[in-house]
């Protein structure tokens, strides 16, 4: 499909991505369609998707700067050393996994992110209820930091609530903290995986740097509206989104 014709499509989905990302999350559930849907391969839509929503993680990171300074820089450094590797695992892994074979799990991967939105505030508020008070020390955080990087390098969908879930439920009380974890590891591990994608030759550029700038001004956006908007239609609307999305794909496969 020419670029030019899908191009406001995909600028669309992209600012619409930008402001959902903003506000509550699940901006993946419209870049990755929009592309596949304008002709991109899976993958090389997953890679590109991955590129288009990057930026935000940047300005989340920035805006928990007071939390960060008041961890271990230990700490930090040998989380972020655990998601570089992740996501540059998870990435080589997606571009090794055949085009076919991916083509069959995407509307899997696209419902698990959904479902696992969906029952984001109910994981956060059981594992809040179940975790011990404190910082998180268990030994099995480290591993299994290691195995949501690797998915959020793999299929960036639900990659939040993966990392909240596992500072939750590891005895991280203080959901400031949390979400000052989560933003550094995903500003971390996505921009690596997308460095591999880039080096790979696995972006599509021009729909790429159009949804990059659409995104980024979504999310700017975003910021400004989340005082106006509730977050429950929001929400509510990206589950939809979501669910949508996995029907249409598990369409395509079995067509």
């Amino acid at each position: 499909m020419d670029f030019l014709t899908v191009s406001p499509l995909l600028a669309i989905a992209a600012f619409a991505a930008g402001v959902l990302n903003a506000i509550a999350g699940g901006g993946s559930f419209l870049t990755f369609p929009a592309l596949v849907f304008a002709g991109v391969p899976p993958i090389t839509a997953n890679a590109t998707s991955a590129l288009a929503v990057s930026p935000g993680y940047f300005g989340s990171t920035l805006g928990f700067k007071p939390e960060l300074r008041a961890l271990p820089r230990e700490r930090l450094v040998r989380e972020m050393l655990i998601c570089a590797v992740g996501g540059v695992a998870g990435a080589l892994l997606l571009l090794v996994t055949p085009a076919r074979l991916f083509s069959g799990i995407v509307p899997w991967l696209l419902l698990f992110a959904t479902v696992l939105f969906a029952a984001g505030p109910g994981i956060a508020r059981r594992a809040q209820a179940a975790a011990p008070h404190g910082p998180a020390t268990v030994r099995w955080q480290e591993p299994a930091l290691l195995a949501v990087a690797v998915y959020g390098g793999y299929f960036n969908g639900g990659l939040g609530i993966l990392l909240m879930a596992l500072y939750t439920v590891a005895g991280e009380a203080r959901l400031n903290t949390v979400n000052a974890l989560k933003n550094l590891n995903s500003l971390v591990l996505s921009w690596l995986s997308v460095a591999a994608f880039v080096i790979a030759g696995a972006i599509a550029w021009q729909p790429g740097l159009l949804m990059m700038v659409a995104a980024t001004a979504g999310g700017f956006m975003g910021a400004r509206w989340s005082k106006r908007l509730p977050v429950a239609w929001v929400r509510g609307g990206v589950i939809v989104t979501g669910l949508v999305m996995s029907a249409v794909f598990f369409y395509r496969n079995a067509a």
